[in-house]
């Protein structure tokens, strides 16, 4: 059973560039049960504008579909693929401040004095760059796209979280090979599809003040969030392939059908016991669900380790 359909939707969108782990299947589980608890549609979106890296890992978008399904998540309407949506967001920018970057990572990242992994703001090297200065640099590297942001602040409210101030910088809409970057890309999908609910990883927290002002400067309603916490291995990194037997199709292979996955993903996030997500909905909603309820938990931003005795 559903809760009754209020307008809007959730939406998972993944990279199709390696079959889902645990951490991408458990993210998947949060994001369909928080919108069809608020009674929202649920929808998939193919985040493919890496053309050169989706097309190396041919039949992975497919597979992820699969493995969706085999854990019991459904979506509303047809899979919507990015790649086949670029005009969408070139058009998107016309409206916008923007200004063409020569810089390279590497140059920005001395600009801004930013230690070694950890993210800066854009300085704004080129941001006010002469019509000559703009064309002796064209000539050496194409330039790519960033939105004029003025130093803005924007401030967004999290599920857990709670509220998340940042400052937004100029941050890029385009590269500099033609393709729209991801912040753009996301934001214009989101508008447009409805989406009004946004489920992803603790690790994209950072990213949500700059989409919330983009999405205001493009006319649309920033989305709620709920940032949830990434599953990793014993020594605290991020989970990946070399961690063992970390995909739907490995652990089948080991003896671990979808269902126990299932089940071990609902564990995972402190959920009372259910054969499928559905059985599982239908007791949170009987048992009504408020702002206190097991979906609501702080624990759901915590990092999870899986057992050794699942992966191997």
């Amino acid at each position: 059973m559903d809760a009754s359909r209020r307008g809007g939707a959730g939406r998972f969108a993944p990279s199709p560039t390696s079959d889902l782990h645990l951490g991408n299947l458990r993210t998947a589980l949060l994001a369909w049960l928080f919108a069809r608890a608020d009674g929202l549609d649920f929808i998939v979106r193919i985040e493919d504008l890496d053309r050169a890296r989706a097309a190396a890992a041919p039949g992975v978008a497919d597979r992820q579909l699969r493995d969706l399904e085999a854990i019991g998540l459904d979506w509303d309407g047809p899979v919507v693929r990015q790649s086949e949506r670029l005009d969408l967001y070139r058009d998107a920018t016309s409206g916008l401040d923007r200004y063409e970057c020569y810089c390279t990572r590497r140059e920005i990242a001395e600009a801004s004095s930013a230690p070694h992994g950890q993210w800066r703001p854009y300085p704004g090297t080129c941001a006010g760059l002469s019509g000559v200065e703009r064309a002796a640099r064209r000539a050496v590297r194409p330039a790519a796209l960033r939105v004029r942001a003025g130093g803005a602040v924007r401030t967004i409210h999290d599920r857990f979280a709670g509220e998340v101030t940042a400052e937004v910088d100029d941050f890029v809409l385009q590269r500099n090979d033609g393709t729209p970057a991801y912040n753009l890309a996301v934001v214009v999908d989101d508008a447009l599809q409805g989406v009004t609910q946004v489920t992803r990883g603790a690790d994209l927290l950072p990213s949500a003040p700059r989409q919330a002002w983009l999405a205001e400067r493009l006319g649309a309603r920033a989305p709620e969030y709920a940032h949830v916490g990434l599953v990793v291995n014993s020594e605290g990194r991020r989970l990946a392939k070399r961690d063992g037997a970390v995909t739907l199709g490995r652990l089948e292979a080991a003896g671990t059908d979808a269902g126990r996955v299932f089940r071990l993903l609902s564990d995972s996030c402190g959920l009372p016991p259910a054969e499928s997500p559905r059985a599982l909905l239908a007791q949170l909603l009987d048992a009504g669900d408020g702002g206190a309820g097991p979906l609501h938990d702080g624990a759901l931003a915590r990092p999870w380790t899986p057992p050794p005795s699942v992966v191997g």
